[in-house]
């Protein structure tokens, strides 16, 4: 409580001296780091990773893409069996993130890991030309070293931070008297654990180079919290305005600060379990 009374303190000294402002600006940004190091160290108390090691887990991932991807931003055509699948599933490695008192998901993310000459990244096929770094193209790696971060899909019902009142479960809303004000709190950053969860899988394959096409504006907001892609290439109009980006080991661990850097522990610790 004491770290949301000093909060909310600075929220109403950075409203009064105005954003804009040199010491707003500031106070703003001393605000959002604190929030940020709250949440990340009590993300785990509340979500945890899942390896989809088994078809039980695979069909959650593949039923919540299809919500998001085709029947929400109709970004794909809907599938009568519900579940969202495209060519690059049968070599990616699949995550979920579940919500620990409700068992509900919160989210799902891949990594495309391809193994043989043949096999492609989804980057390599829709949006080659879109890379302009010519030194960190992937074709310059061998297969085995690279992946992609593809098809991360947060449920609508954890994407908003407002939770209505009302019974809304028929419709997937969750009602915020479910909640506490904690576990509301770390519902925005289920996208960074997605992430984790992904550098996660990536880290126990031993994979050096990792591709992902994001908003300029999800790229900056992982900035923020120390994750620094490198983007190798103009924003492109893919399913929206998006750029491609490059991570390694190296960029992964550099920046990092030290309560994401336990973030990232614990859910690699938790991906290390067995689920299926």
């Amino acid at each position: 409580m004491r770290g949301s009374k000093q909060t909310n303190i600075l929220e109403k000294v950075s409203a009064l001296v105005g954003k804009s402002n040199k010491l707003g600006k500031l106070i703003s940004g001393y605000s959002k780091l604190k929030e940020a190091n709250y949440i990340s160290s009590h993300f785990s108390t509340y979500l945890t990773p899942t390896v989809a090691n088994c078809d039980e887990l695979r069909r959650e991932v593949f039923r919540i893409r299809h919500n998001v991807y085709c029947e929400e931003l109709k970004f794909e055509p809907i599938r009568e069996n519900g579940l969202e699948q495209d060519e690059f599933d049968p070599f990616s490695m699949h995550c979920l993130i579940q919500h620990i008192s409700s068992r509900n998901y919160a989210g799902t993310v891949r990594i495309v890991r391809p193994t043989e000459q043949g096999q492609k990244l989804p980057i390599e096929k829709y949006c080659l030309n879109s890379i302009t770094d010519d030194k960190l193209n992937p074709a310059n790696f061998a297969r085995e070293d690279i992946c992609e971060v593809s098809r991360l899909a947060v449920p609508r019902a954890f994407r908003r931070r407002q939770m209505d009142n009302h019974d809304g479960a028929a419709i997937g809303i969750i009602n915020q008297h479910s909640y506490s004000e904690t576990e509301m709190r770390c519902f925005p950053f289920i996208a960074i654990g997605l992430y984790f969860a992904a550098a996660g899988m990536a880290l126990e394959q031993d994979i050096k180079h990792a591709y992902v096409m994001m908003e300029p504006r999800l790229a900056r907001s992982m900035g923020f919290v120390g994750i620094k892609f490198k983007q190798i290439g103009p924003v492109v109009d893919y399913h929206g305005l998006r750029a491609p980006y490059y991570i390694n080991q190296n960029l992964l661990h550099t920046s990092l600060s030290p309560s994401f850097a336990k973030m990232l522990v614990d859910i690699r610790a938790g991906l290390s379990s067995e689920h299926c």
